[in-house]
């Protein structure tokens, strides 16, 4: 029965590892723009997600940050993140310089630092450009490989969604 379970656990890894290996090859090398002119890109996202009823997800990071990498590769070509993603947010990417004297300061003060929590970080606005949540993408990490809980991520998602914090989805009709 141990050898079994032994077995079971090793697949699992493997499998787990090879669907990682697998998405970060379709991944593009520099995901993030680094001349990206992030307020102006906000500016276009907000007003995206308020005619097409989605809040925006914001994954501040940038191209020397492999966990970035990791995330932006599984939400690219992981099919029930890149659905949920496509359905109910407006994605964007929001380059921070790995130079600590380049940073926008200013932004990260308007967002209620999300920088705190190291990158990639995710902060969700609504329509308006308000804040919703600023999310702490450690907590997102598979416990047992250097990657994303597919779970976790996907529950995320849900959690923030324009219909989860609609107080109407929640009346008895």
């Amino acid at each position: 029965m141990k050898q079994i379970i032994n077995s079971i656990a090793i697949l699992s890894f493997v499998i787990c590892h090879l669907s990682l290996v697998t998405v970060s090859a379709q991944t593009p090398a520099k995901p993030y723009n680094e001349n990206q002119d992030i307020r102006a890109d906000l500016k276009k996202a907000t007003a995206l997600a308020k005619k097409e009823n989605k809040h925006v997800l914001i994954q501040f990071g940038g191209n020397w940050c492999p966990w970035c990498l990791r995330f932006h590769a599984m939400a690219n070509g992981a099919q029930p993140i890149d659905s949920l993603i496509k359905a109910d947010y407006v994605y964007m990417m929001a380059n921070v310089s790995q130079d600590k004297k380049k940073r926008d300061y200013g932004l990260f003060r308007e967002f209620g630092y999300p920088n705190r929590f190291g990158y990639p970080v995710f902060v969700i606005l609504n329509g308006d450009g308000k804040v919703l949540h600023i999310q702490d993408s450690g907590i997102l990490e598979h416990c047992q490989v250097k990657g994303y809980d597919t779970a976790k991520v996907v529950t995320f998602l849900k959690m923030w969604s324009v219909k989860a914090v609609d107080p109407a989805t929640y009346l008895v009709k």
